[in-house]
């Protein structure tokens, strides 16, 4: 298969595709590994998983390398490699803890005479299959919770994105007891892989996400599912328009606003709505590509090109139904990549795509609104329900909107914290996804199966004890 330069628009990579077969022996060799594994326990899996977050930072030049080509990136790729070698250590360290939680003696039941105790074990062989806009962390940010629970695992990195695979198998050879591997292509891999595992996580689109479910459903195996969003932010008439304005923008444009977590729907209150929209175009018209010169200026090129025009057909559709740009609005194909300004929107409705489906690009549509709760109506007004935001004059009014929303986790007084946060459990709702948290602790608890061993600590019934008494 070829890969494309999203900042040339070359196809400049070839890499091999998995076949079937190549799958099945995949998964049969670390299938073969698990048991081991597991049979070491968390203190010594944490060790293992220590040495290859030190042999990911060896070699973080050469990712954050692959990488930067792959996304069209620089800053934002060196700090999603520095992420998950955090996120490696951060489990590695937490996982002996949670497990000795879990170490409880008998406990009586309510059945007389028995004794219940709980034995955990892990899932043998868990699956992931991720997406292009951040490849290493969300290759590995289920993977590695897995493999803290005694799971061997199997990942799909995106065919979008795909150099970074080998510099990572080239870490992977320094550790070759982890039952860690890849498996490359497109769909008809990712098929493959959930035919082997017995526990698939999928990121992706919410289209794509229902037949990853459907495919999961006919072998009976859990699927947890991290899906699209279309974030809102609520912008309260106390909250300081100058700051809101920065905020918002920084929510929304971050990654080319190619993130599941990216503001997508703002709505402010009357009684500041001008000055806040002045200071939200004069930040938007700073803000600046990061061509010609990679190591200069703050948002990339798109990574998919065809992400890049259903955006723009999406601005089109909304102006000609009444919208208007007040900045930006225009992809522009410069150097064989496809870039977008900051776009500010407003006169929008909630019948636009804009503004009901995902957008996945630096679009920032605004909403006035008069009272809080045609702000809260219009927020969860939406198919989807993966986070949002609320900012005010204060973080305890923030905090008493934030339950109104119908979304798993909501960010006070600051925008898509759910990307710098790992610590703080939250289940997607709607369309945006399935499944437990992958998230605080349990984003490791789901990979544990539950074995109730019942103890008769009296005598065992017998047969007498059913036979019957009634008349003949």
């Amino acid at each position: 298969m070829k890969a494309r330069n999203p900042r040339t628009g070359e196809t400049d990579y070839e890499f091999a595709e998995s076949n079937r077969a190549d799958i099945a022996a995949e998964a049969a060799r670390l299938r073969a590994m698990q048991p081991h594994w597991e049979a070491l326990g968390p203190e010594k899996r944490g060790a293992v998983m220590l040495r290859f977050s030190d042999a990911m930072e060896a070699a973080a030049g050469s990712i954050i390398a692959a990488l930067a080509v792959d996304t069209g990136r620089g800053a934002i790729a060196a700090i999603e490699v520095q992420g998950c070698i955090a996120n490696i250590r951060r489990w590695a360290e937490r996982a002996p803890a949670l497990f000795a939680a879990l170490e409880r003696g008998p406990r009586p039941s309510v059945t007389p005479g028995i004794a219940i105790v709980t034995h955990y074990s892990a899932f043998p062989l868990f699956g992931a299959i991720a997406p292009w806009n951040f490849p290493v962390i969300l290759s590995h940010i289920d993977a590695v919770p897995a493999l803290m629970a005694g799971s061997a695992a199997l990942v799909k990195p995106s065919e979008v994105t795909p150099r970074f695979v080998e510099p990572m198998r080239a870490v992977l050879a320094q550790v070759p007891e982890l039952p860690l591997a890849y498996v490359m292509g497109g769909a008809d891999v990712g098929q493959a892989l959930i035919e082997e595992v017995d526990y698939v996580c999928f990121t992706g689109s919410t289209a794509t996400g229902r037949k990853v479910a459907e495919a999961a459903a006919r072998r009976l195996i859990p699927a947890n599912l991290e899906l699209g969003g279309k974030d809102p932010m609520i912008i309260t008439a106390s909250a300081d328009p100058q700051w809101a304005a920065g905020v918002a923008l920084r929510s929304s444009i971050v990654a080319t606003g190619q993130a599941c977590q990216s503001i997508e729907r703002i709505y402010v209150a009357r009684e500041i709505a001008e000055p806040f929209l002045t200071a939200l175009v004069a930040g938007a018209e700073a803000v600046q590509l990061t061509h010609p010169y990679a190591a200069s200026g703050h948002i990339g090129p798109f990574i998919f090109p065809a992400q890049a025009d259903k955006v723009q057909t999406q601005i089109d559709a909304a102006v000609a139904q009444g919208a208007k740009v007040l900045t930006g609005g225009t992809v522009e194909h410069l150097g064989g990549g496809a870039w977008l300004r900051p776009t500010v929107l407003t006169q929008v409705t909630p019948a636009m795509a804009v503004m009901r489906e995902e957008t996945f690009g630096p679009v920032l549509p605004v909403t006035v609104f008069d009272t809080l709760g045609e702000a809260v109506a219009l927020a969860n007004d939406s198919a989807y329900g993966l986070s949002a935001a609320v900012l005010a004059g204060s973080l305890d009014e923030a905090a008493a909107i934030a339950p109104l929303l119908d979304a798993g986790a909501i960010s006070l007084q600051d925008g898509a914290l759910t990307s710098m946060v790992g610590d703080a459990a939250n289940q997607s709702r709607k369309g945006s996804g399935l499944g437990p948290s992958r998230m605080g602790d349990s984003g490791l608890l789901r990979f544990l199966r539950e074995q109730a061993l019942i103890r008769q600590t009296g005598a065992a019934l017998p047969i007498a004890a059913y036979a019957e008494r009634g008349a003949a």
